[in-house]
């Protein structure tokens, strides 16, 4: 019980008390301070790293601490701590410049020395943190209760470990945040960072980027995570503000209630950065100042006082330090999708709707995203049915393709009719009884043998009905991948209000200006399936390299004669792979036209796996043919349905966008 999770400061650098405390610094007029855990014998290769970038070693200190002061569990894994002092690198232009150089600094000693954990590394703040409760910090850490030792800022977390287990290392507050809450969507925001990161350029790094990747180390938290991506792109010129707004952005779809400018900068910020989904309350700074955010949902609490006096404080509770009512300013809560901030430097509380008009218009984001879109209306227009032969050899061509594709009866009585006659997925009622897909003596498909995960611990499903106004299917196709920068150009995107395709869009689709397209059959003559699967991802990869834009995989038409047939979901799994390998995944879109696909299961595990948008034609046939009297009613009624039960499966993770959704691969794999 005496051994905590976690907890932690981050603080603005005490000058003073380190002038005093370390004989080497007195003359020094600034300086940098590196908190290290571990790193026993590694210290030739640290101070070379430090070195390497232009940074003068100052001086080592071992940083006192009292060990009697924490539980007997963290006192056995407890690592040496210990401070690096490094003076300001030469040539720095500025404040900026030097924390820039101390970043790179920190990468590199994070590879040089594997054994070190690198806290802090800056001119701005250090970190305190361990293995801890919050009353244990002060008695552990001697130096927090020297008189010299003083900050105008303090976030302080007690960390209470969920997802990974509690060590010195995972203890928050990390260099820049604290955080509270969980990213479900953290696979694919992984995936897509590492997928963009050939392409990430900065003119304040030049060269120096390379030596940041990868981005996140591998292995780390959720929170972590946050953490470098966050730091990233603040280092590389945005705000502090700025790059929360993108990793934690608000709620903007049509219903929702916001401001045109501000709209169009959580629409131009989409194409840039998926968001960092799932509840999260965040603390977060530059070094200079330092502000709040709560995810779109709202689920964790943040609320906050200012006194008379000009004292700020924000916690998840009420009342954690004792304020005469008579002093207090005012104070406030923050609501779903909201901000706040603390300039320090002119000593004012800028809240949520200042501070978005402010980034909003500070470049004409507006202007950018009605110029460069391709807009939904005249590309994706009404629902119009996939066309079926009348008659009864129609009928007979459709049930020949249904046999084909492995269709049963089940399929298209329990399945696709509800769904075309209500427009709301069928629900069964005593559970699902039929064998694994690995044991069953019945052909499968390969979409049986991959479960959905729920969220899990504290991070709760939430209600796609009653969330709603908060979740999204939309997704884009053209993404520009360096989301260092801003351009006009990062606006020019094929934008789609949902991930499914009727026949007449997919043909539209094969005909945008500026984004060709080329279909890729996924029947093949010769050889075997990996064999096929090897030349499928090489004849995609050499179309984008080509100018190709929009790769659709399709097992459309007749098979030649005695060909295999890829499976669509295996297909998508390679193509998507190969392109994010070669670095050219972001800006190209994987269209599916499938017969395989029909039922919302299919549509989830296809988009977790990298699909950009599915044409399920012979699903879309087979309604059509079911609501023959209102074919078009039929076909809108299905895919209204699929949208519905894509956010259901989206919610069970806690996840309220497709964008961070897609190729997160949050499905398990049982017996394939």
């Amino acid at each position: 019980p005496e051994t905590g999770d976690g907890a932690g400061l981050l603080l603005r650098i005490p000058r003073e008390f380190f002038r005093k405390a370390v004989p080497a610094l007195r003359g020094a007029e600034s300086f940098g301070v590196a908190m290290i855990f571990g790193a026993e014998g590694e210290e030739a290769a640290i101070e070379a790293a430090a070195r390497g970038e232009g940074c003068e070693v100052l001086a080592w200190r071992d940083v006192p601490t009292d060990p009697s002061a924490i539980g007997t569990d963290a006192r056995k894994v407890m690592p040496r701590i210990r401070q690096l002092f490094l003076a300001a690198p030469a040539g720095a232009a500025d404040d900026a410049a030097v924390e820039r150089r101390l970043l790179v600094v920190r990468r590199r000693i994070e590879k040089a020395a594997p054994g070190a954990y690198v806290c802090s590394c800056s001119a701005r703040t250090v970190v305190y943190k361990g293995l801890l409760l919050a009353t244990q910090i002060e008695r552990f850490y001697p130096d927090l209760s020297d008189p010299d030792f003083a900050s105008p800022f303090a976030i302080v977390h007690q960390r209470y470990s969920t997802n990974t287990f509690p060590s010195w290392e995972l203890a928050h507050p990390f260099r820049a945040l604290a955080h509270n809450g969980e990213i479900n969507a953290l696979k694919g925001n992984l995936g897509a960072l590492a997928a963009r990161e050939p392409s990430l350029a900065s003119p304040l790094f030049g060269e120096d980027l390379k030596k940041l990747l990868p981005v996140v180390r591998p292995g780390q938290s959720d929170s972590a995570s946050l953490d470098n991506m966050f730091e990233l792109l603040v280092a590389a010129g945005r705000d502090a503000p700025h790059a929360m707004m993108m990793l934690l952005p608000q709620a903007w779809g049509a219903k929702y209630h916001v401001g045109h400018d501000v709209r169009a900068f959580f629409e131009y910020h989409s194409a840039l950065m998926e968001p960092w989904d799932g509840p999260a309350a965040v603390a977060f700074t530059d070094g200079l100042s330092l502000g709040a955010a709560l995810d779109r949902n709202g689920l964790r609490p943040a609320r906050w006082t200012l006194t008379k006096g000009g004292l700020f404080f924000l916690a998840s509770e009420a009342g954690v330090l004792d304020v005469p009512p008579a002093d207090v300013a005012r104070h406030g809560r923050l609501g779903p999708g909201t901000l706040l901030w603390l300039d320090l430097k002119k000593h004012r509380l800028v809240e949520d709707g200042e501070l978005k008009a402010f980034y909003a218009r500070r470049r004409p984001y507006r202007r950018w995203v009605q110029e460069n879109r391709i807009p939904v209306t005249g590309l994706f227009t009404e629902i119009v049915p996939s066309a079926v032969p009348g008659g009864e050899d129609g009928r007979s061509a459709l049930l020949r393709e249904q046999a084909r594709f492995g269709w049963t009866l089940e399929d298209v009585e329990l399945v696709l009719r509800p769904m075309a006659e209500t427009g709301i997925e069928p629900v069964g009622a005593m559970g699902n009884d039929a064998a694994l897909a690995c044991l069953s003596k019945k052909p499968r498909s390969l979409f049986d043998h991959f479960h959905q995960l729920f969220a899990q611990v504290t991070n709760p499903p939430i209600d796609p009905i009653r969330e709603e106004l908060v979740m999204s299917i939309m997704t884009y196709i053209g993404n520009q991948a360096n989301i260092l920068d801003e351009t006009p150009e990062h606006a020019h995107l094929v934008k789609m209000t949902r991930p499914v395709l009727t026949d007449d869009e997919l043909r539209r689709m094969r005909n945008v200006p500026d984004f060709p397209a080329r279909t890729l059959s996924l029947f093949y003559a010769e050889g075997n399936l990996h064999a096929a699967l090897d030349r499928l991802a090489a004849d995609a990869l050499a179309a984008v390299r080509d100018g190709v834009k929009i790769v659709i995989l399709s097992d459309r038409g007749d098979a030649a004669g005695g060909a295999g047939r890829i499976p669509s979901l295996l297909a998508v799994a390679a193509v998507n792979k190969a392109l994010a390998e070669a670095g050219v995944r972001p800006s190209v879109g994987v269209v599916v036209e499938s017969g395989e696909v029909r039922e919302v299961h299919h549509f989830a595990v296809l988009l977790g796996f990298g699909a950009t948008a599915v044409n399920p034609w012979l699903a879309l046939a087979t309604v059509s043919e079911i609501g023959r009297a209102d074919a078009v009613k039929a076909a809108a009624h299905y895919v209204t349905a699929v949208c519905k039960g894509l956010m259901k499966i989206m919610s069970k993770m806690g996840i309220s966008t497709l964008r961070s959704y897609r190729s997160a691969r949050i499905f398990e794999a049982v017996g394939l």
